[in-house]
């Protein structure tokens, strides 16, 4: 049995200490937000914040969460960055297919919280571990930079 806090919340997961947190989150508490891509932590669609830090919940244990703060995208637009990048992502039109859009979002949140005004540069090596097959990588670019100027000016 785990204590995990998610999204603020605490949880308590009767599950093996070796299940990939992805799958807690989407089959013990049906917070679907987060999604399967490769299961081998390459692809980041499962990206998740843990102590604010951009991380595969595919290859990450519950067991090694005790203590840490889970955030997920279903928290993502509580927070003024998460709200910016979620604006953003509509006025730059970024989704096609959308299903790595999720974790593409967790970690360009990642990036604007510990760099709130990224360089080209800075984005491109923040988001090389999340792919997208439908190759929207400029308008995500694009939108990260949006999001940062949005946030810059309102001050967050």
């Amino acid at each position: 049995m785990a204590t995990v806090n998610i999204n603020g919340e605490t949880r308590t997961l009767d599950v093996p200490d070796d299940m990939p947190l992805l799958w807690a989150l989407r089959q013990e508490l049906g917070m679907v937000g987060t999604k399967f891509g490769c299961g081998i932590g390459a692809c980041g669609a499962c990206t998740v914040h843990i102590d604010g830090v951009a991380t595969r919940s595919c290859t990450t244990p519950v067991g090694s969460l005790a203590g840490k703060k889970v955030s997920t995208i279903e928290e993502l637009g509580k927070s003024p960055v998460g709200k910016a990048l979620q604006n953003a992502w509509l006025d730059v039109d970024v989704m096609q297919c959308g299903y790595c859009q999720a974790g593409q979002l967790m970690s360009a949140s990642a990036l604007l919280a510990e760099n709130p005004a990224p360089s080209e540069k800075d984005i491109e090596r923040a988001m090389q571990g999340n792919i997208c097959r439908c190759a929207c990588y400029g308008r995500i670019k694009t939108a990260i930079q949006l999001a940062a100027k949005e946030t810059e000016k309102a001050d967050v």
